[in-house]
């Protein structure tokens, strides 16, 4: 039973740790590092490093800057794409390093299954506040990023503590991702067919000129009648 429970927990946080990063890299790597150097929980070797004082120092301070970042509409959404490069591999690495030291082949899984993990997370993270920046308004994108902060920071100690409650809130999370990620797309793509008929129309309307007559004319009929 005790070797039952073990897997549960290892399970518990090789998926936590990529799901958190996938939101917020650098809240779940202060998390991990914060709980395994006050001895609240015991980190695999191979994420040990996570305990360093200056991995936890680098960890703060890009937890500053994205919190800051993260508040700011379309700030947010730039900090998201270039973050698509960050978070995922880290997700990868994390999930593999959770594992411990074990088959290689068990941490190439873990791995993968971390990456996937950590891409759905991030994609839904990123399209949801791409469409919350089109509110005119701020406080949808704070409310949006401070609930992410308390989910990641909530969800990873959750993974450590309560490992079967996490496993069955995030089996649910994933049957809501698969269904939520093609709406969002689908969203996604109309929200950016609408700026094209937009910005289509006033590149229409500022190539359309009256001439004396009133018919309309390009503007390039219009140089040539001028000259």
């Amino acid at each position: 039973m005790d070797d039952f429970n073990q897997i549960i927990e290892t399970i518990s946080l090789t998926m936590g740790a990529a799901w958190g990063s996938g939101i917020n890299l650098y809240a779940t790597v202060l998390v991990l590092g914060l709980l395994g150097v006050t001895d609240n929980i015991v980190l695999p070797q191979s994420l040990e490093i996570l305990m360093n004082p200056l991995v936890i120092g680098a960890a703060g301070l890009m937890y500053v800057v994205e919190f800051v970042a993260d508040k700011i509409p379309g700030v947010d959404t730039g900090w998201d794409t270039l973050h698509t490069f960050v978070r995922i591999p880290a997700g990868v690495l994390l999930a593999a390093g959770a594992v411990g030291d074990v088959n290689p082949a068990v941490a190439v899984a873990a791995g993968i299954l971390g990456g996937g993990l950590s891409a759905g997370t991030h994609a839904a993270k990123s399209g949801t506040r791409l469409l919350i920046n089109t509110s005119p308004e701020p406080v949808s994108n704070w409310t949006a990023s401070v609930l992410e902060d308390v989910a990641v920071i909530t969800g990873v100690w959750a993974a450590l503590v309560h490992p079967w409650v996490f496993l069955v809130i995030l089996i649910l999370f994933i049957l809501l991702l698969i269904w939520f990620l093609p709406r969002l797309w689908g969203a996604i793509k109309k929200f950016f067919a609408f700026l094209g008929r937009i910005f289509g129309m006033k590149n229409k309307h500022r190539e359309l000129k009256l001439d004396s007559s009133g018919d309309l004319i390009t503007e390039e009929e219009n140089e040539k009648h001028k000259h």
